[in-house]
């Protein structure tokens, strides 16, 4: 029985993946939003808030849901604790994808919104990869204009992401979006084409 063809999508913050996603969406193609899972699964009864509060008390929000913000305290520096975390978090991650995956088995393309593909290692359960760029100038203007944002915290997101420029290398396909949606539009179009074709032959 065939299965789908699994594409991740990633890209680093500012280069107008999440735009990106919804144009597959827009096409009929399935999409897994992986940050989406996560925040469902940290959410008021999430899978993995129970099993947070519990292994890190002090964590979760009155609501029931995680706050973040006390559970970065708490795995802060810790290496020990942050391997805890992922041990509770990453199991319920990847039985949300393979639900999917099993939902959407019928489909030709599937894709995988991952913004931290490479980063771990999620390459390797995808037939293809496309990545999200943009010029840096380009990245630096979108991200900065976001409420909230700064300079400061906008480099240390940089540093926990891999340099557009290995993703770049590393991609099958490269989606373009600093030159307008019919442009990115175009460019997730022939991506389609181009991976059914490979579940086609």
């Amino acid at each position: 029985m065939s299965r789908p063809v699994i594409l991740g999508l990633t890209g680093s913050i500012g280069m107008g993946k999440s735009a990106t996603a919804a144009m597959f969406r827009a096409r009929g193609v399935p999409v897994h939003d992986a940050d989406a899972c996560v925040h469902a699964l940290y959410g008021p009864g999430g899978a993995a808030a129970s099993a947070i509060g519990a292994a890190f008390p002090g964590t979760l929000a009155p609501d029931g849901s995680v706050d973040r913000v006390a559970l970065r305290k708490a795995v802060l520096g810790e290496p020990d604790r942050l391997r805890l975390l992922e041990s509770l978090v990453h199991p319920l991650v990847r039985a949300a994808r393979d639900a999917f995956l099993a939902t959407h088995a019928s489909a030709p393309l599937v894709v995988l919104d991952v913004p931290l593909l490479f980063e771990t290692g999620g390459e390797a359960g995808c037939d293809a990869v496309a990545v999200v760029t943009a010029p840096p100038e380009v990245q630096r203007a979108r991200v900065l204009a976001r409420p909230g944002m700064t300079e400061d915290a906008f480099a240390q997101i940089l540093t926990k992401q891999m340099p557009d420029a290995e993703k770049r290398r590393r991609a099958d396909f490269l989606i373009e979006t600093d030159r307008g949606f019919p442009q990115a539009e175009a460019q997730v179009e022939a991506v389609i084409a181009a991976v059914t074709a490979r579940r086609a032959g």
